[in-house]
């Protein structure tokens, strides 16, 4: 969007001023062509202190100074287009300024100060800057310091709880490599978050075979889509969020065309501090209308490892979303399992409820079943592991023996898991058979915060699930020994 700003102001010949804030850092380290086009212009300086001191000394000599000075700036304006980086800013119809310590506020002023006497076009002012500049920590470690959470002011530690359980991303990272060694037409892409999908490890271990694009989701995806069509097995690591830049591309690059691609999607769901521009909580309506691509999401990181063999075993487009910070602390001692497409699994069965859950959303699920079950009312507990294609033998078996179905997902409602199970059970006319209580996050806009905190404040946290599963009983049961009206 930039360049295709940057192109219709220097043909428009728009008034404008953009300031290039240029600290050599995308998110990760910055990548690309454009990154060195930087650097080159970085690189110059020496060719600009040159120019000064020369017109300098020009301007000083009696009488012939300013005609010796007008013809070698002639001659500098014809070497400076042929040689010098900035001159593809000027062939875009922009005029360069720069570049300027983006430190020095008297620098920065006078130089958006000679930008405004600009009146025939947009005008780029290029400022050089240190990412983390201010604080000394941030500074030596910017990468790490992009994102920090509390720490302690003196000492720059982290303050947080030890984890009992490594993240989804660290096992993501870790399976991914494992895979890429047993099968060589594996590749790994990431869209400038290498640290944040786990695909580090992958960078580094198989370099050949590993691709930072920047931010660059749409290109990542038909990137992808390519990689395939050459019998390769791309996996693309990339926040559920920042998929929706990509959704054109997955639509008619890799799903029309049914290529081998893969979507790992981090942070489906609450992704906690980031708020609302990060939070995962579209991806299942959005991913779900489009024709040919598998969605599933494992209800550990024990089964997250089974899911992304499955991923790439499988012959077509493929998604695997999954939540920010640590698993629940299951084994992962065996090797990864192959399993069956669209088929989910029964974890507790009994009673008159079924409580189907998506990704996440299982554990809480089954804790929430323990503590009914104490008060004398059993529940089947179902993993569905996945939305596309659902297991309609299981979800309509259960439509038609219990009384309520409760389906659990840590995602919009609009278009999600739940609308999915209420779309299969109006096809096959069992939507008047069975109450279906559907739970997720409503239709609004989810504020940063504690992941805990937040799904407790929608229900779906162990508490939530247990009393919104008991409310339903009591109206069923309500509804039963309330008379019914005849009709005369």
């Amino acid at each position: 969007m930039a360049m295709e700003a940057i192109n219709q102001a220097g043909h428009l010949k728009t008034r404008l001023i953009v300031v290039l804030n240029d600290n050599e850092m995308s998110i990760a380290p910055a990548v690309g062509a454009l990154t060195g086009y930087l650097n080159r212009i970085r690189g110059a300086q020496g060719y600009h202190r040159f120019k000064d001191e020369v017109e300098e000394t020009l301007l000083a000599i009696p009488s012939l100074g300013e005609r010796l000075h007008h013809a070698a700036k002639t001659m500098k304006d014809a070497i400076a287009a042929a040689v010098l980086p900035g001159a593809l800013v000027s062939e875009l119809g922009f005029k360069y300024i720069g570049y300027v310590d983006g430190h020095n506020p008297r620098a920065l002023v006078a130089a958006l100060r000679e930008a405004k006497l600009v009146k025939d076009g947009p005008v780029i002012v290029h400022a050089l800057t240190t990412k983390g500049k201010g604080h000394p920590q941030a500074e030596k470690d910017y990468y790490r310091w992009h994102a920090t959470g509390p720490f302690d002011l003196k000492t720059g530690k982290a303050v947080k709880a030890a984890a009992k359980a490594p993240t989804y991303t660290s096992v993501f990272g870790k399976t991914l490599c494992e895979l890429m060694e047993k099968d060589s037409k594996i590749v790994a892409l990431t869209a400038a978050m290498p640290d944040g999908t786990g695909v580090c490890d992958a960078l580094e271990k198989f370099p050949d075979r590993s691709f930072d694009v920047g931010i660059a989701e749409q290109h990542c995806v038909t990137f992808a889509a390519g990689m395939s069509c050459e019998g390769l097995k791309p996996v693309c690591a990339i926040y559920s969020t920042f998929l929706q830049r990509g959704f054109d591309q997955l639509v008619h690059d890799v799903c029309i065309q049914n290529l081998n691609v893969k979507f790992c999607l981090d942070r489906g769901g609450i992704a906690g501090g980031d708020g609302p521009t990060h939070h995962g909580l579209l991806d299942i309506a959005y991913l779900r209308g489009v024709p040919n691509i598998v969605l599933m999401a494992p209800k550990d990181e024990g089964e997250m490892r089974d899911m992304m063999l499955t991923l790439v075993e499988h012959d077509g487009p493929a998604a695997m979303r999954y939540p920010r910070g640590n698993g629940v602390g299951v084994s992962m001692d065996r090797e990864p399992q192959l399993l069956e497409i669209g088929k989910g699994e029964i974890l507790r069965d009994g009673g008159e409820i079924a409580i189907v859950a998506y990704g996440s959303m299982v554990h809480p699920s089954l804790h929430a079943a323990e503590n009914l079950s104490r008060e004398g009312i059993e529940t089947t507990v179902v993993n569905a592991r996945f939305v596309k294609p659902l297991d309609a033998p299981l979800l309509l078996a259960l439509a038609r023996t219990k009384r309520l179905l409760v389906t659990v997902e840590e995602a919009y409602l609009a278009g999600g898991f739940g609308s999915a199970v209420l779309e299969l059970l109006e096809e096959n006319g069992l939507q008047d058979k069975v109450r279906v209580v559907r739970m997720g996050i409503p239709d609004r806009l989810v504020t940063h915060g504690d992941p805990k905190l937040l799904l407790a404040k929608y229900g779906l946290d162990t508490d939530g699930i247990y009393t919104r599963v008991k409310e339903s009983i009591e109206v069923l049961d309500d509804r039963r020994t309330k008379p019914q009206k005849v009709r005369s």
